[in-house]
């Protein structure tokens, strides 16, 4: 069975984290594409290697991705 997840990738230093939000987990990368490959990587070996209770605690089922707007400076 597949699922899709989120997958949040910002620039820190001279690397790409990338974060899914809905388990908790965390990769990094050189470049976006690396880092996106990465989390998939990693993401793949959680689900792979966590127990069912372990998975079933950490799964955020409703993640929300918005933006807002706010005065800065």
């Amino acid at each position: 069975m597949s699922r899709q997840f989120t997958a949040i990738i910002e620039k820190e230093d001279n690397v790409y984290v990338a974060l899914c939000p809905e388990v908790d987990v965390a990769s990094q990368g050189d470049t976006v594409d690396e880092a996106r490959k990465n989390l998939k990587e990693a993401l793949d070996l959680f689900f792979e290697t966590a127990s069912a209770d372990e998975i079933t605690s950490r799964l955020h089922e409703e993640i929300h991705i918005t933006h807002v707007v706010v005065a800065v400076g």
